[in-house]
């Protein structure tokens, strides 16, 4: 269980080895010893993913993890849960891939599709169900500001990331009255492995920066959060401005 100043017991990270799933999971560390199951492929990334958090205190088991393997999802789910109740899941996994090709190369479209928004809403469902039947628990969502507008610069990815962002929102309003709260976080630009090679864009963040807003989010029940704040007075204004100015602007 969650105790009375937000800090759970147990963390599942779906995406084991994302930078900001990571992040989240040496940020509650930093309050106390916690079980921490990771799901992801078997990778050496996953190894030292592992070994990372348990460097830092933490009992660390692992689950294989396919994110377009849906069929897989409700299974997986039953291996991280056979260790006890799970306090905070957190959602981290997606495919960022060039905009340029994804929406040229059917394949890649297709592929950021599925991992982005179909896996997202499989393991969400699944998800929903074990913390449906344990009474309590918190979703992170780890969404993004791109889903906020949709930009001709990367719209592939900005609208799956629409997408894993109204179905999480909707979730928590259907979970809530079992208990559970879903947090979705919508960050920007950051500096991670997944945008290693990539110019910096304004409001540039680290995964430590957002997990820091992840996890004060999540002990505050909010069901929404921007990553920096900022971003939310920002993606305001942008929303309402027509789209004939709007596709002529440098984003």
């Amino acid at each position: 269980m969650i105790d009375a100043v937000g800090n759970p017991q147990s963390l599942l990270l779906l995406g084991g080895t994302s930078d900001i799933a990571l992040a989240i999971a040496e940020k509650y560390l930093a309050e106390k010893p916690l079980r921490v199951v990771l799901a992801a492929r078997p990778s050496p990334r996953l190894d030292a993913a592992a070994q990372r958090l348990k460097d830092r205190g933490a009992e660390v088991s692992t689950v294989e993890f396919d994110a377009k393997d849906t069929a897989s999802h409700p299974d997986v789910l039953e291996k991280a849960f056979a260790g006890g109740d799970i306090d905070v899941a957190v959602v981290a996994f997606g495919l960022l891939g060039d905009p340029e090709e994804l929406w040229q190369d059917h394949a890649k479209a297709v592929e950021a599709a599925t991992v982005n928004y179909a896996a997202a809403v499989s393991v969400g469902v699944a998800l929903a169900a074990k913390l449906k039947a344990q009474g309590h628990g918190t979703i992170v969502a780890l969404s993004s500001v791109a889903g906020e507008r949709v930009r001709r610069s990367n719209f592939v990815y900005g609208s799956t990331k629409a997408g894993f962002d109204g179905f999480y929102l909707g979730l928590g309003e259907a979970l809530a009255p079992h208990g559970v709260q879903v947090t979705v976080v919508r960050p920007g630009h950051v500096k991670t492995k997944m945008t290693a090679g990539l110019k910096d864009a304004p409001l540039a963040q680290t995964a430590e920066q957002v997990a820091d807003i992840a996890v004060d989010a999540a002990r505050r029940g909010k069901d929404l959060v921007w990553a920096p704040a900022q971003f939310r007075l920002v993606m305001s204004a942008l929303r309402h401005v027509p789209r004939p100015i709007f596709r002529k602007l440098p984003i």
